[in-house]
């Protein structure tokens, strides 16, 4: 589709996904036959089109844990000749055999920003044991983020471990992925509110798309979660991301430009480059 309202200046664009199957181990990706194939950088830059995307953070894929270093330098060698300014790389925070030599490893890498253990599908509690904790203070420790991947029944949780880890910048990736195509808001809405209290988090806008019922959505149906989370942290702790190419199962890049393009129409010069430019490069000092 043509996008319209190009803005001025280059984006970045917070949440993108590369991966190869036939260099790594992605278990998840047998249950979406749609993803099961590589995606590179020239892939990402069809998708993206003429929406003006100039920088990008690239976040880890969920491979077997094993393989998170491997991952990390696959980014780092297509960072030579793509414009990624930062990595959000894997580590299984709660190996308290390996996390320390992982975390030493990645840290040697400038382009790797931050951290990520997604904890989407664990079960209650999971982020608050003592090792997960201890891990996200460790990642804080070394100067990096903490990207959390949680739904929307899990942010109570996540807000507990931002409580635990005062030290440490956390990222909620997705708006803590509301239950959109249930129609839902409450608990999340209370409880994204009370997370947004704390002022080392900041929320990534993306990933609503695959939330909402692809058969039966309107941008209007995104906006009240997109306007919440714009309330709740304010323009200064909100950034653009697109999550591709999940976001491929639910529409298309420039579908997902136009609906955030529409969420900040009326918005300063100023506060639309701290969503799609500045606050990306300052939580990830990239």
């Amino acid at each position: 589709m043509q996008v319209t309202g190009m803005p001025e200046f280059p984006i970045v664009d917070a949440h993108v996904h590369f991966w190869d199957p036939r260099q790594l181990d992605y278990p998840w990706l047998a249950t979406q036959p749609a993803l099961r194939r590589p995606f590179d950088p020239s892939d990402y830059a069809a998708a993206v089109r003429d929406v003006p995307v100039r920088q990008i953070i690239v976040v880890e894929c969920n491979c077997v844990p094993g393989e998170s270093v491997r991952e990390a330098t696959y980014f780092g060698a297509l960072a030579s000749a793509t414009p990624i300014i930062g990595i959000v790389a894997a580590a299984a925070l709660t190996d308290e055999t390996t996390l320390d030599a992982t975390l030493e490893t990645l840290s040697q890498s400038p382009k790797v920003k931050g951290i990520r253990h997604n904890i989407e599908g664990e079960a209650a509690g999971f982020c608050l044991q003592t090792t997960f904790v201890e891990g996200v203070r460790k990642v804080g420790r070394r100067g990096l983020t903490f990207d959390l991947c949680i739904t929307h029944d899990q942010v109570r949780d996540a807000t507990e471990l931002v409580r635990r880890c005062p030290g440490t910048r956390f990222v909620l990736d997705h708006c803590g992925k509301p239950a959109i195509r249930d129609g839902s808001v409450e608990p999340w809405r209370s409880d994204v509110a009370r997370l947004a209290k704390s002022e080392n988090v900041w929320c990534k806008v993306s990933g609503l798309l695959t939330e909402a019922d692809v058969n039966h959505r309107e941008p209007s149906d995104l906006t009240p979660y997109m306007e919440h989370v714009i309330s709740c942290f304010g323009i200064a702790r909100v950034m653009y991301g697109s999550d591709w190419p999940v976001l491929t199962l639910a529409g298309s890049y420039g579908q997902w430009y136009e609906v955030t393009r529409s969420l900040s129409d009326a918005w300063t010069e100023t506060e639309r480059r701290s969503f799609y430019h500045d606050n990306a490069a300052r939580v990830y000092r990239a």
